[in-house]
């Protein structure tokens, strides 16, 4: 740390994240105790003795299982924060305890039905609804104003079994509701009769209950109600029975039935309808007679009273609602004011399209997406703003220097290559920290880029740190290293968890006086115990797998370090923008010379036979092969073929090949010692799990055999085809999978028959899972997308960051007086989370 800076200043990061949302992504922070533990060794020496036996205290705490101690502890770290004058911006005391949400209901126990006495059946659980969906509040809610008014001061009664389950749905004040966004809509214009019904439509009709009864069928119990108009009859079916359902359907009560139509052996059906009663569908100006919104998270019968309630705080406090863009922004993109778009998309015009309601992509829509997408960029601006405002190193990137770092490699850059050398070179001679993204495609030639720029730190005296995410990864690192860097001198050190303790011991003494100038590890490079003399350079490999206090941890190891992370995992250019939009972004778009292209093909079952054909070709030729299998021992959940099991039968298959099995369960030396015997080419056949995914490099092998190739996502059968294809032998992947698969996965395995190109595939998996799926729970320091969609979006979201970044170059600090909505905007979108600047 430098003379000016506080040792405890790299807290407040991780802290503002922690404790954003009143601790909202507390859940989603691991180790916290790592990053606050290295900070209180800085201060020891430079705070008061009593502060730092409070810090001591606090420690064992943090990463508690029980939330209530650990936020305790976190305000205690605060507290001597704000005390030496740092993060005036964090809570100081505990907000008042939120309500706990209900415990899960005891199943119902029934009066025994003709069986002995003593006996209990379990109520069979209700059918899916809307209510598994979850009430997702729009991230641009406002969170002060007339729309914070509790909705217990609307002015008018509420039902309390309503407003017991909006609370719970975390729907408390009128803004929530107005940005509570409708799933789908309901086209109640004109209902349909039923004679006018189709099989396999989506269709809402006005019908009189004329029957409802339990009825033995397909094996079990199930609900049948006949519904009927003047037009005819269907029947609506639930798949189970209850004295519940009965009372849903009373005899002789019209009621609003919507549902898919179906056609079976019973007649036409609607299974497990949405049912609301239509008791005033001539004269409701709500309800009937309009498109109509569905809300998610809320039953069928909750839906009238939700939606009456939103109808009339729309038309008391939407005109409430603060328009954040500058106006001149606004009528630029002709884009609707925000109060219009909410009044629209709670309750459209009568001639707008349903369909385009239904997608999200009405103009209305478009509003709050652009709103969504927009402040996202701009959050993203501000933070890739701050990061080049501060200090940092800069290195020399001379001409000479450069060279003397690519001579080192055994091998000529590609063209990519070199272009992404320079960028780097560009970025690492400029005073201010370097933050940039390698995105490369399996095989592409990271490692090298990275090396280059290593040699250029250590040149200029400066260490560097290579974090990876698997001791595998890290010890083939280290190997390639320590080989390619041996001409300047510096011994490179290896951190891991792993090892004996006088091994580890004498590497982090090394790492401290900084003898070692290259520091290969994994998560235990962020360990309190390892320190580094002068951190010039973090480089995290395949940066997907760790978190974001993981990340700032290892960069807090220096003063303002340049940072490069690299992903093989190629991002769709949409998610690229969302994800790192505060990152630079390199791209190496070409492989090496002489790679022969893989050749992929997806056999079932019964052409096992043919996979075993090639495997024994390859293994002939003196080639080796993968065998990858989804788990490691048999399991009674999931009848899928495991690892161990299959090395016995790849043995038997090919009684003379050495044949290895390789899991996550093995010891680390174990793992090593095979890994070893594969590269040396000890073993022929390797049998594993996905913990060869990531980074493994063995050019002999030809051929990848993955077992339920259904199972896999398209990157994680992408990166684990590319262990193949490494050499100059034609290589293959043969996919297996069994017979029953879903339309998801039958289009995932054409894919990859059809493209090999990383980039391509990245962006068909976009567009098969979705933004959210692709995305999962790792970035979840961003606001959350409600409308936008960065599969359909993509040139809304590059308006969104051209627009953004232009003014964030002309106000960089967002004082002039038309910014002064967007600022307030801004703060409520991030609630903080901007203070991650250096992160990404």
């Amino acid at each position: 740390m430098s003379a000016s800076a506080h040792p405890l200043e790299a807290l407040l990061g991780p802290l503002r994240y922690a404790c954003a949302r009143d601790f909202a992504n507390l859940h989603a922070v691991k180790d916290l105790r790592t990053p606050v533990s290295a900070a209180v060794e800085r201060a020891r020496g430079q705070l008061r003795l009593d502060r730092l036996a409070r810090l001591d205290a606090a420690l064992p705490r943090i990463d508690s299982a029980d939330d209530q101690v650990r936020r305790a502890a976190l305000f205690e770290v605060i507290a001597v924060l704000r005390e030496e004058g740092l993060g005036a911006d964090l809570p100081v005391a505990p907000p008042e305890a939120s309500p706990k949400p209900p415990p899960a209901p005891s199943p119902k126990v029934l009066p025994p039905a003709g069986t002995g006495r003593g006996k209990k059946q379990v109520a069979p659980a209700p059918e899916p609804s809307e209510a598994d969906a979850p009430a997702k509040i729009l991230s641009i809610a406002p969170a002060s104003g007339p729309l914070a008014t509790p909705l217990k001061s609307v002015g008018w009664r509420l039902n309390p079994r309503l407003v017991g389950q909006l609370n719970k749905k975390g729907v408390r004040k009128v803004g929530d509701v107005l940005f509570l966004l409708p799933r789908v809509y309901e086209d109640r214009r004109q209902l349909k009769k039923i004679a006018q019904l189709r099989a396999g439509e989506r269709a809402t009709i006005l019908a009189e209950v004329r029957r409802a009864e339990d009825v033995h069928g397909r094996g079990k119990r199930q609900f049948r109600a006949v519904l009927a108009d003047s037009s005819g009859s269907i029947a609506a079916v639930h798949f189970q029975s209850g004295a519940w359902l009965k009372a849903r359907y009373p005899i002789g009560k019209r009621l609003v039935v919507s549902g898919e139509v179906r056609q079976s052996t019973f007649g036409w059906e609607i299974p497990h309808p949405e049912v609301e009663p239509a008791d005033d569908v001539d004269s409701s100006p709500i309800h009937f007679n309009r498109i109509v919104p569905v809300y998610p998270g809320f039953e069928r019968h909750e839906q009238r009273a939700l939606r009456e309630l939103a109808f009339r705080v729309s038309e008391k406090y939407a005109d409430a609602i603060e328009e954040p863009l500058p106006e001149a922004l606004r009528l630029r993109l002709a884009l609707p004011g925000l109060a219009e778009a909410i009044r629209v998309i709670h309750f459209p015009p009568g001639d707008a399209a349903v369909a385009e309601l239904d997608a999200h992509s009405s103009r209305a829509h478009q509003r709050l997406a652009f709103d969504e997408l927009f402040f996202l960029q701009l959050g993203m601006a501000l933070r890739r703003q701050g990061v080049k405002v501060q200090p940092g190193i800069g290195f020399d990137t001379s001409a000479g220097r450069v060279d003397a770092a690519v001579k080192l490699l055994p091998f000529t850059l590609t063209g990519a290559q070199a272009r992404v050398v320079q960028q780097l070179a560009a970025d690492m001679a400029r005073k201010e920290p370097m933050n940039r993204l390698l995105q490369g495609d399996v095989g592409s030639g990271k490692t090298a880029v990275a090396l280059v720029a290593a040699a250029v730190a250590v040149q200029d005296g400066y260490q560097v740190a290579v974090m990876a995410p698997t001791e595998i990864l890290a010890e083939q690192h280290f190997r390639t290293f320590s080989k390619w860097l041996a001409p300047l001198g510096p011994p490179v050190a290896l951190v891991t968890g792993s090892g004996t303790s006088r091994v580890k011991a004498t590497a982090r003494r090394q790492v401290a006086e900084g003898t070692v100038r290259v520091a290969v590890g994994t998560h235990a490079l962020i360990q309190q115990s390892v320190d580094f003399q002068r951190l010039g350079l973090a480089i995290i490999d395949e940066q997907h797998r760790f978190g974001v206090i993981q990340r700032h941890a290892l960069m807090a190891k220096g003063t303002r370090p340049d940072v490069l992370v690299m992903t093989a995992t190629p991002i769709p250019r949409t998610l690229a923008m969302t994800m790192y939009g505060d990152l630079d972004v390199s791209v190496i778009d070409e492989l090496p010379p002489g790679r022969t292209p893989i050749e992929t093909r997806v056999f079932v079952e019964k052409a096992r036979p043919r996979a075993l054909e090639l495997i024994a070709g390859e293994l002939q030729k003196g080639h080796q092969a993968y065998v990858i299998f989804p788990l490691v021992e048999e399991s009674e959940k999931v009848d899928l073929a495991d690892a161990t099991q299959g090395a016995q039968r790849m043995q038997a298959e090919f009684p003379t090949a050495r044949v290895g099995l390789l899991h996550g369960r093995m010891k680390q030396d174990e793992k090593d010692r095979v890994m070893g015997q594969f590269r040396r080419h000890e073993l022929d056949l390797l049998v594993s799990t996905t913990v060869v995914e990531v980074g493994v490099d063995v050019p002999n092998a030809s051929v990848m055999v993955i077992e339920h190739a259904e199972r896999f996502g398209l990157s994680q059968l992408h990166q684990l085809r590319g262990r193949v294809g490494r050499g100059a032998a034609k290589s293959y992947c043969v996919l297996l999978t069994g017979y029953a698969l879903s339309d998801e996965a039958v289009e995932r395995l054409q894919v990859m028959e059809q493209s090999t190109d990383g980039f391509v595939i990245a962006e068909r998996d976009l567009e098969i899972r979705g933004p959210g799926e692709f995305l999962g729970t790792r970035q979840s320091g961003l606001p959350e997308l409600a409308v936008a969609n960065l599969a359909r979006d993509q040139a809304l979201l590059a308006r969104a960051q051209q627009e953004a970044r232009a003014i964030v170059e002309r106000d960089p600090r967002l004082s002039a007086p038309e910014h002064l909505r967007l600022v307030r905007a801004l703060e409520e979108r991030w609630e903080g989370r901007l203070k991650l600047a250096q992160v990404g």
